[in-house]
């Protein structure tokens, strides 16, 4: 029997790159999935690639930076077993140029409404006993990065607040696991408006195989899991050095 079989997982940011291809392992190891993004199109198209395979999912077409979207989303979805916390947003560039909508846009996607879809979801599945979250940070929330200064501290939140939430839960059988994948071939450099640096040329991995690691880790019960072993290697070897060193490296390999 695959690993989520009878099992029910809502995917956020499901549309494209690592959250469809969370979607599509979920879906392989036996899970129903439930597709949610905002652009409708896109996760009818994914869902029917599924169905066809002989998978169960459904679109859940919903802006997760709206609040009162993400009570109507958790309202029509009551027996979600499996959240996973896709949906991000990146913002590239010195912070002092940034327009402010866009990092305003930017923490309401990847901290606000992670953290509210959590709340809303692991409270029933805690009641339930059984529950499993996966949370998509970054390489980033290792150290402090210059050019993605905003970004990476969003990041760092959610890290921080996964782990500590794989504890508080533990006793009622919801385990929270974290991803943070590194560079990753998706529309995020797009969105960010970042033409990739050499760094990242080189570091870039494949969507699939980052959604792999992140269900894998899942499966398994890991509190937290890198993708990758080079960005586990510089994820962990920024502990050796000072934060004030990781952050002018950081600046150097992002510039373009």
């Amino acid at each position: 029997m695959a690993a989520f079989t009878g099992k029910t997982a809502l995917i956020t940011g499901a549309s494209s790159g690592i959250g469809a291809d969370l979607a599509r392992e979920l879906a392989r190891r036996g899970a129903k999935v439930v597709l949610v993004a905002r652009r409708a199109d896109r996760l009818q198209k994914l869902a029917e690639e599924l169905t066809a395979l002989g998978m169960s999912a459904v679109a859940a077409p919903c802006d997760i930076a709206d609040p009162a979207a993400r009570v109507a989303l958790a309202a029509s979805q009551p027996g979600i077993d499996i959240l996973v916390n896709n949906a991000g947003l990146g913002e590239f560039g010195l912070f002092n140029e940034a327009a402010w909508d866009k990092i305003a846009n930017m923490l309401e996607v990847n901290v606000t409404a992670l953290t509210h879809l959590t709340h809303l979801f692991a409270r029933p599945m805690a009641a339930r006993g059984y529950g499993r979250v996966l949370m998509v940070a970054s390489t980033a929330a290792y150290q402090p990065l210059p050019l993605y200064a905003a970004y990476a501290a969003t990041k760092a939140y959610v890290l921080s607040l996964s782990e500590a939430l794989n504890v508080e839960y533990a006793k009622q059988g919801v385990r929270v696991t974290t991803l943070s994948p590194g560079p990753t071939e998706s529309e995020f450099f797009a969105v960010a408006s970042q033409t990739k640096s050499a760094f990242v040329k080189t570091a870039i991995m494949t969507s699939a195989k980052t959604a792999k690691i992140g269900i894998d880790a899942l499966e398994s019960g890991r509190s937290s899991v890198v993708a990758g072993l080079a960005n586990t290697l510089m994820a962990f070897g920024t502990r050796l050095t000072p934060r004030s060193t990781n952050a002018k490296l950081g600046y150097k390999f992002m510039q373009p």
